[in-house]
């Protein structure tokens, strides 16, 4: 993987993401040309329309990053990655002809926007089809060899085997010669020179994975695979990176402390960060305000009581702070107290189901963002009642209140909805990995994914 702002990237969807950018300009150019001749106007020079080729281009991108085009299911099946792409580039024609209208003159003419649209799902699809099969799907996955052979081992090897894995294991050495769950382990005691054994297996990277590290750290063994070229890691910083999460039943103080992350370096992006969400959420709340004055006047006619619904949350450092949504739920709701929403939730209105579904009920927390309380993207903020009780249950459950909540977040993008302390347990895996990693790149990225968890509504309850 690449790490690109802190964040890891696979070899395999960087690759495709600036394969499909250079045919994206391509297919934007012929478009152009191929529309002047036509109509018989001068096309210009390449430096004079490498503007609006840009433009289109990076639209269409971001278009396709946030419909999943690059996700793991689009990577494995070319039928979903082609649906992907119909959505994403029709998106992205949208956008820009809205930015034609915005803006008249020449900046994007519809018929060539036509053009290259279609030149593009040719190019794009071809792209896929090609590199698929020339490379195919195991060509990027990095070659690993596990020390240890408990557990821990064990886990690496299911990860392993899962579709869409980024690393293939190449073998288990059996460090301790006791509890040894993965039959295949090789004892380093049948291993004469373990930096040779790493070079024949041809591993590009090595990840200790004992269950118990004290007095069995192998330091002569992983200084001279080390010295050899190898890369050596452990085994949280190795679940971190290829899960997109930080691994709760491994992690201790030591490894949150030492580990890079958490960075004091974030002022600029702070303050960065504030100044978009003054920016957008006041753009947003104009834009939208028609569409929560209808829907506050259908939940008010689908059943009594308030159009909208205000409850206390937990926020920066441990503060509670008042949300306000539409209400989606009856007015008695919470009236044995609050409590998770279940599938078929009967305490969900016949208007609320729907707002839920397309998260038009969270609209109005935008208000929230713009007077401070929240932000557009950070962990998700919960009721007092919840946050008590998760403290008790789950380790470093208070770590996620030191970033500002958010309207969606790492978790939300990448965890359906859940109704359980087990569903809690896993999207605070999400959360401590956005409070470790975060960068602006990680929020932009987030906030792109979001329109794929609202055109493919995945949980929403």
């Amino acid at each position: 993987m690449v790490r690109l702002f802190k964040h890891y990237i696979p070899h395999a969807v960087l690759l495709l993401g600036l394969l499909d950018l250079a045919l994206l300009l391509i297919a934007a150019d012929l478009a152009w040309t191929l529309r002047a001749a036509q109509i018989g106007t001068d096309p210009g020079t390449l430096g004079e329309r490498l503007l609006p080729l840009g433009g289109y281009a990076v639209t269409t991108l971001s278009a396709m990053i946030a419909v999943g085009v690059y996700g793991p299911d689009a990577l494995r099946s070319m039928r979903f990655a082609c649906a992907r792409l119909l959505v994403a580039i029709s998106l992205a024609i949208l956008a820009l002809a809205l930015l034609d209208f915005v803006l008249p003159g020449h900046t994007y003419w519809r018929s060539t926007l036509l053009y290259a649209m279609a030149l593009a799902i040719v190019l794009l699809v071809l792209n896929r089809a090609i590199v698929g099969g020339l490379l195919g799907t195991t060509a990027f996955r990095r070659r690993i060899l596990v020390l240890g052979a408990g557990l821990r081992a064990q886990r690496l090897k299911e990860l392993a085997a899962k579709p869409g894995s980024g690393f293939a294991v190449v073998g288990f050495i059996d460090m301790t010669g006791s509890n040894a769950l993965v039959p295949e382990a090789v004892p380093r005691s049948a291993i004469a020179d373990l930096s040779g054994h790493v070079a024949n297996l041809g591993a590009s990277e090595v990840v200790l994975a004992l269950e118990e590290r004290r007095n069995a750290l192998p330091l002569k063994d992983l200084l001279r695979v080390k010295t050899a070229g190898v890369h050596v890691n452990e085994f949280s910083s190795f679940l971190e990176r290829e899960t997109g999460r930080v691994d709760l039943d491994t992690l201790n103080p030591s490894w949150l402390i030492f580990s890079d992350g958490f960075s004091s370096g974030r002022a600029i992006s702070s303050f960065a960060k504030r100044a978009f969400d003054i920016c957008a959420s006041g753009l947003l709340l104009l834009v939208t305000f028609p569409v929560i004055a209808v829907f506050a006047l259908l939940v008010k006619l689908d059943s009594k009581g308030p159009a909208f619904f205000r409850q206390k949350r937990v926020g920066l450092y441990g503060q509670t702070f008042e949300i306000i949504k539409l209400r989606s739920m009856r007015t008695d709701a919470e009236k044995d107290g609050a409590k998770w929403a279940d599938k078929d939730d009967p305490r969900i209105t016949r208007i609320g189901s729907f707002i839920r579904k397309v998260r038009i009920d969270e609209l109005p927390q935008v208000w929230t963002v713009l007077t401070g309380r929240m932000s557009f993207v950070g962990p998700r903020p919960e009721v007092p009642q919840f946050v008590d009780d998760l403290e008790d249950k789950l380790p470093y459950y208070a770590e996620r209140h030191m970033v500002k909540p958010g309207i969606t977040g790492w978790a939300q993008i990448n965890y359906p909805y859940g109704a359980s302390i087990e569903d809690a347990r896993q999207k605070l895996e999400y959360d401590l990995y956005y409070a470790k990693n975060y960068t602006p790149f990680l929020d932009l990225l987030i906030m792109l994914q979001t329109l794929r968890v609202v055109l493919w509504p995945e949980g929403a309850r």
